[in-house]
């Protein structure tokens, strides 16, 4: 969990009275919702509370309740229009929701516009590689960070960006020399050049050889065992979440289906049918 301190001033952190006596035993300790959801005394690091984003009449997100531990690695999998990139659109702020609150880390962060989110530590890799062909590896990698850290400490995110996405031979090559799969890893590791405590993937592996696949899920697990960063991965590649994943949830029709271990989720009948090969593969 980040170390900001709790920030009460934007106004979105309502309090919440948790009565005459609290988990440590103090009498009359307030807190916020966003404490008692995500805070010090737990170990949720991104929790949604009756999350929902409607379109015209269209209703994308239908009320979600969804968190995520601090350090986890959880696949997000439904079929087509399930809403799942809709969901991490609305944690990152891309999409404002409809109803419901988003808390991350103690905070609430609902009303925060997308690069006060990255501050406080969440980062996203969007489906489509967004790398500048033109530029070298090292410049691209340097792109996120620049308005972050200067002089070493720039050098050294840097550096690191490259190594995590396996490119220290290519780090002069322009991005457009890459293969598709390389692009995805620099882009994974310029997302964690951020330092976020949760990363946010959207299908990383989408038209990706086994090869690539497997070089994927190799940086994913060992960000997340090295730094400890929380993972959030939609993917519809069910071999690859099972390589990854600790828990997975199935969305559909904009709500939270069915949420548990691989094993549970890939035995599940009527996963299979909204899924794995039924009406919604």
């Amino acid at each position: 969990m980040s170390t900001n301190d709790t920030d009460t001033t934007d106004g979105t952190d309502a309090e919440t009275d948790t009565g005459p006596e609290t988990a440590t035993g103090h009498p009359n300790v307030r807190q916020t919702a966003a404490e008692l959801a995500t805070g010090d005394r737990t170990d949720t690091l991104l929790a949604t509370d009756g999350l929902r984003k409607e379109f015209g009449g269209f209703t994308a997100i239908d009320d979600v309740d969804f968190s995520v531990a601090e350090g986890e690695l959880r696949c997000l999998i439904g079929p087509n229009g399930a809403g799942k990139s809709t969901l991490l659109k609305l944690v990152t702020g891309t999409h404002a929701p409809t109803a419901g609150k988003v808390y991350y880390d103690g905070h609430d962060l609902t009303d925060l516009p997308p690069h006060e989110r990255v501050r406080r530590g969440i980062s996203m890799k969007f489906q489509v590689p967004s790398v500048y062909g033109e530029l070298t590896v090292r410049e691209n990698a340097r792109l996120p960070i620049q308005r972050f850290a200067d002089g070493a400490e720039r050098r050294r995110r840097v550096d690191e960006a490259i190594a995590a996405a396996g490119l220290s031979d290519y780090e002069a090559a322009p991005a457009s020399t890459l293969s598709h799969g390389q692009q995805q890893q620099l882009e994974i590791g310029m997302a964690a050049s951020m330092e976020p405590d949760l990363l946010l993937l959207d299908e990383p592996v989408a038209g990706l050889d086994v090869a690539e696949r497997e070089a994927i899920a190799e940086r994913i697990t060992r960000l997340n065992e090295e730094r400890g960063i929380a993972f959030v991965v939609i993917e519809h590649d069910t071999d690859f979440v099972a390589t990854i994943a600790d828990r997975v949830t199935v969305l559909h029709n904009g709500d939270v289906f069915r949420e548990g271990p691989v094993a549970d989720i890939e035995s599940d009948p009527a996963v299979q049918d909204i899924y794995l090969g039924g009406d919604g593969a």
